[in-house]
């Protein structure tokens, strides 16, 4: 059976398109609906079964606030949301990101935004979550999934921080380390996920973590993990490998050891969390999780289209994406070193 992208390439126009089309949205011209109404019959194309839904705007809304200030180059999300609106524009959706700035006079809210544009659903990913504005939305009666943080009866789509910082703590615990220390990230489900695995891991074996092995620091914020891993390096027991929240955060961490004149691995191990892909190109290679941002961003869209689409047929559910473990050059094998 031909899809939108079918009927898109035959008539050389965007998949958002041909659904308005479809759909005799005002937006589109009429010679251009006639263009796609030929080419969906050519194509045995069901229109019977897409049209005519008239209620339907073909819009979707994301809310996106980066804490970092890093936006769209923020390595994990830009390719979430990017394989979001792919999917998306695949089944005929419009992407539109909801203004989030605080500092505009009679700004709109959230869900005000959401209802003046007519939203068929939106995306919530790196917001506040417990906001009040964001409170409001998630209550509401529009479709929303939410990346990264769960909502009693929303879906949403989670990485598996957990079975993810296990499998590295495993890993590091199985090359022969026992000092182990963690940077970990601001307060958040993500934060509290990994921070449970880290946890969990040592005491399965034994492992008991100082207080002063464990400090919070923003995450993506090089500076911050430059002077944590300095006091980690400082300390009269330093530990033999260093947990960073993110690998561009990790980037601080290794400019400190390297300034101490210390080698990594030999002298000090290191391991990432996200899979950033210019690091990966370092020497050595960092050893991180590489978080699967395809599968959780089209997913995302997927099951939103379901909740706009097929209510009563789309479960309400969360979501687990694992990622993928990358082994990297930054872990010494302790067990082999010789004095």
């Amino acid at each position: 059976m031909a899809s939108l992208k079918d009927i898109s390439l035959r008539c050389g126009v965007s998949v958002a398109t041909v659904s308005k089309a479809i759909n005799d949205k005002k937006d589109v011209s009429y010679e251009t609906k006639e263009k796609v109404l030929r080419a969906a019959r050519e194509l045995g194309y069901c229109l019977s079964a897409r049209t005519l839904n008239a209620t339907k705007n073909c819009s979707i809304g994301v809310l996106f606030v980066d804490e970092s200030n890093s936006g769209l180059m923020h390595d994990y999300f830009a390719g979430v949301l990017d394989s979001f609106k792919r999917t998306a524009e695949d089944h005929g959706y419009d992407i539109t990101f909801i203004n989030s700035s605080t500092k505009l006079p009679n700004r709109m809210t959230y869900l005000e935004h959401c209802r003046k544009h007519a939203f068929d659903g939106v995306v919530l990913a790196s917001i506040d979550f417990g906001s009040r504005e964001v409170q409001e939305l998630v209550a509401s009666e529009i479709p929303l999934v939410t990346i990264d943080y769960v909502f009693n009866n929303r879906i949403s789509i989670m990485s598996d921080n957990v079975g993810s910082m296990t499998e590295l703590m495993e890993y590091i615990i199985s090359k022969g380390h026992r000092k182990i220390a963690y940077l970990y990230g601001n307060p958040s489900a993500v934060t509290s996920g990994r921070l449970a695995g880290f946890f969990r891991s040592a005491e399965r074996h034994g492992i008991t973590i100082p207080d002063e092995y464990v400090m919070e620091v923003p995450y993506r914020n090089v500076d911050a993990t430059y002077l944590a891993t300095e006091t980690l390096l400082g300390l009269r027991n330093p530990p033999t490998c260093i947990l960073f929240s993110d690998d561009f955060a990790a980037m601080g961490g290794l400019n400190a050891i390297r300034a101490r004149g210390l080698s990594i691995p030999e002298d000090m191990s290191v391991a990432g969390f996200d899979g950033m892909r210019a690091l990966q190109y370092l020497d050595p290679k960092l050893t991180t999780i590489i978080q699967d941002s395809e599968s959780i961003g089209a997913v995302a869209a997927k099951k939103l289209i379901g909740l706009i689409e097929t209510p009563r047929t789309t479960i309400v559910e969360q979501v687990v994406v694992p990622g993928k473990f990358a082994e990297g050059h930054t872990i010494y094998d302790i067990a082999k070193r010789r004095y």
